[in-house]
Order: C-alpha cells, then structure tokens, then sequence
C-alpha cells in the first residue's frame, strides 16, 4: 500500500526567553493567539443570553434550544484531543489559522439562516473549529515562549484573556441582543478572519513531525472521538430521557467500549494519537481534574444564577449581563500581575486557592433570598468567582504544559481542553437533571421566589467543588510544591 508523503521543514519558530522585553511582533502575536480564545469564550456566552430571542422567533422549543449550546459542545468536546494532536502533527500555524478560519465563515453563514436544524450544524462546526483553534494556540505559545518569566508571563495574559471572554460575552450579548439575536451570531466572524489575515503574518513556522499519512493514528482518533462524542451526547440526552433510561445507558455503555477500544489502539500503534505515558505526570493529571472541576461548577452555576434572575426576579439580559461584570473587571484586572504571582507562587497553590474562592462563592450563595439585594448577595459572589478565574485558569494552563516536550504541546493542551469542556457538560447536565425533576414535582418558577430545584443544584455545585478543593489541598500535603 502506497502513502503519501508529507514535506517536512526545518523548524523556525524563534523562542522568547525574556519576559520584560518583548518585540512588537510579540506582542502583536500574543494578541492574535488572546483574539482567537476571546471570541471562544465571548461566543458562548453571547449566545447563551440571547437563546429566549431565537426560540422566540424561529419557534424552538426549550429543549431544540438546547441543541444550540449542545451542538457546539458536541463539536469541541469531542474532538479536542484530536485538535491537540492535529496541531503536532500537521503544523500548529496551519491548524490555527485554518480553524479560525472555519470559525469565522461559519459565524456569519449562521447568522443569515433561519432554520433551527441548519443553526445548530453550524453550531457544531464552530465547535469542531474551536477544538482544533484552542489547542493549537495554547501550544504556539507553549513552543514559542520559554519555560519560566516568559512563558508564565504569555500564558497568564492568554488565559485571563479567556477567562474574561465568559464574562464580557454576557455584557456582548445583553447588548446585541436588543438589536437582534442575529447579531450575536455575526460579530465573531469578521473579528476571526481579521484575525487569520494578522496572524498569517506573526505566527512563526513550524515543522510538521508527519512524514506520511500511514503514520497518522486514524483508528485511535476515529474511536476517541467518537467515544467522547457519545459520552457528551449521554450527557445532554439524560435530562430528558433519565439517567437509567435505556438510551442513555445504552450511550454510557457505547462510549465505554469505544474508549477501551481507543486504549488498545494506543498501547500498540507506533505513533499513538496520545501518548498514555504522558498521564503518568500527576502535574497534568491534578490540572485536568482541577479544570475539570472548575469548569462544571461555574457553568453550572452560572445557568443557574441565569434562570432565577431572569425567570423569578424579571430582570433583563442587560441587567442580568451587568450584574455578572464584576467578575470579569477582576479577571482582567488581574492580567497584568498574574505572571509575576507565577513566579513566586507554585502553580499547585494557585489552583487550590482559587478553587477555595470558587466553593466560597457558591456557599455563600446558598443563603439566597429574593429579598436579598444585589450588594448583599450577588457582588460578594460575583468577586469571589473573579478570584477564582484569576487565580486557577492561568495556574492549571501552565501546569498542564509545564515539563512538556514541544512534540506533544498540542497534546497536553487539548487534554486539559477537553476536561473543562466535558467537566462543565458532566454538572450542567446534572443541575439541569436536577432542575427538570424539581420542575415536574413543583410546577414552573415563580415571580420572586427560587427556581424549583435551585437550593439541590447549588449544593451539588458546592459539593463537587469541595471533593476539587480537598484534591489540591492534598496535593499540597504529600508533593513538594514546584514552581512550574
């Protein structure tokens, strides 16, 4: 059998080593890299704020609008690990900006349509870009700054970036909104294909490590995406269906065997589509279920809080949106520093305080009233939960990628990719279970009283958040702390 051969070039991309004096061309690539996981982080959330529009109008249902946000999940859950690898192995310039490239095409594609089934395809193609954008990026960075100053520098600037993507997005799209919900769907795609034109120009070269076709684990990544893909979909489905449904059960049972599959595939071929040693690293292992666990508490509580305050207290997108802005005017506050606390602090600290800020955030919750008053209850939360995101996001990147070759960068940054996108749509999808049984006993939510199932929800948030506290408090206890 007969391959094709792939050109392999020299290595050119140019290492930063110091953390104080950077190019303009650095900077200016840092800015594109930053763009690209803004407008992930912005997107969703955009979108989130601006589903009671889109039902409205094209007459979904509740549960084809969840299509919307799932279908996007579908795609980048799913196929993260193949983005991280595909990024190694291909040329991380390449995927990039041919990713970003996808994502912005499909943005404004999506705005121009009105079918529900065609919206939410096209949502699950921007997820597919995502997947393959966001582990290419966080590994240009990764290979291109040097381990130390420089790179905690670059990734505490990308990853507040990210962070503040989730908070702004709500503001975004309490604005947008009241124009038309297509708008919220429209903005990104001019933002990435300017995006793709700058970083044609200030993305360094990178060679491809694949020589031929015959090479690339076709198996192990059919099998790992379709596991995870099947997973996520269990996930999503058991809200209505039950957690101990046939269908769903029968998904469970899918994905395990799929993923058995994908470990025999990988103990075996020659150059696997992940590398199992590298799981062997509990730095990478603490920051995917840190991220994990971090992600699946703040998405969860953040539909939550979304719910109660629109649904029983009345207020508007724009107030709601305005009410979570705290959080993100610390994240980005705190971009400027954060490089500086990593190289003082070790990154196992940081991820356990701010988890502590997290489970603090949402204890603290538990005491809600709707006779509480913003002050009171909301503003203490929300810069508890800025707290978090300032401290942990920027820690558990660098902690995944820290002692990582530069061949498997991609590899290490879709892994921790996927934990916080399958760690956010594991708790929503139990909140939200949680919710539709307390819905059906209790009837619909009332003007100004709490969601049925709101107090259950936020005690499995807080629950969850704890076993993730205690994990990297323990870490703390039986490791020396390195400062990675």
């Amino acid at each position: 059998m007969t391959t094709t051969a792939l050109p392999t070039r020299r290595e050119t991309t140019a290492t930063v080593s110091d953390a104080h004096d950077w190019s303009s061309r650095t900077w200016l690539l840092l800015v594109v890299l930053c763009g690209a996981l803004f407008l992930d982080g912005l997107d969703i959330s955009m979108v989130g704020v601006a589903l009671p529009s889109i039902g409205s109008e094209l007459a979904m249902s509740p549960s084809a609008l969840q299509w919307i946000v799932s279908g996007y999940v579908l795609g980048y859950g799913g196929l993260l690990l193949l983005g991280g690898r595909a990024a190694d192995l291909l040329g991380r310039r390449q995927v990039f900006l041919t990713a970003v490239a996808v994502f912005g095409i499909a943005s404004v594609v999506s705005a121009t349509l009105s079918s529900p089934e065609a919206i939410i395809a096209l949502r699950f193609v921007k997820g597919v870009a995502a997947a393959f954008t966001v582990p290419a990026g966080l590994s240009i960075i990764t290979t291109t700054f040097a381990e130390g100053p420089a790179r905690n520098k670059a990734l505490s600037i990308y990853t507040v970036v990210g962070a503040s993507g989730f908070s702004l997005g709500l503001v975004f799209g309490g604005i947008l909104t009241e124009i038309g919900w297509r708008a919220t769907f429209l903005l990104p795609g001019p933002v990435s294909l300017l995006l793709v034109l700058v970083g044609a120009k200030v993305i360094p070269t990178a060679a491809r490590t694949l020589r031929s076709i015959a090479e690339f684990d076709l198996v192990g990544a059919l099998t790992s995406t379709a596991s995870l893909l099947t997973l996520v979909v269990a996930v999503v489905e058991a809200p209505d269906h039950g957690w101990t449904s046939g269908l769903v059960l029968g998904l469970f049972a899918v994905s395990l065997a799929l993923a058995a599959v994908f470990v025999a595939v990988e103990l075996r071929h020659p150059a696997p589509l992940v590398r199992l040693g590298i799981l062997r690293s509990w730095h990478l292992v603490h920051a995917n279920a840190a991220g994990a666990i971090m992600a699946g508490g703040y998405f969860s509580f953040q539909f939550l809080v979304t719910l109660y305050l629109q649904d029983s207290l009345g207020w508007s997108p724009m107030a709601m949106a305005l009410g979570f802005l705290p959080a993100g005017v610390l994240v980005i506050a705190s971009s400027t520093r954060m490089d500086r606390v990593l190289e003082r602090v070790s990154t196992q600290a940081l991820i356990a305080i701010g988890l502590v800020s997290f489970l603090a955030a949402y204890a603290l919750f538990l005491r809600v009233d709707p006779g509480l008053g913003y002050t009171v209850l909301l503003l203490p939360t929300m810069l508890l939960l800025g707290v978090g995101f300032a401290t942990a996001f920027p820690s558990i990147n660098a902690q995944a990628t820290a002692g990582v070759a530069d061949h498997e960068q991609g590899l290490a940054s879709g892994l921790v990719n996927t934990s916080v996108q399958l760690g956010g749509a594991v708790v929503l999808a139990v909140v939200s279970a949680i919710l539709a049984s307390s819905a059906a006993s209790e009837g619909p939510a009332l003007t100004d009283q709490l969601i049925p199932g709101m107090l259950p929800g936020l005690r499995v948030i807080v629950a969850i958040t704890a076993v993730g506290v205690l994990a990297s408090l323990a870490t703390l206890w039986v490791r020396r702390p390195s400062r990675v």
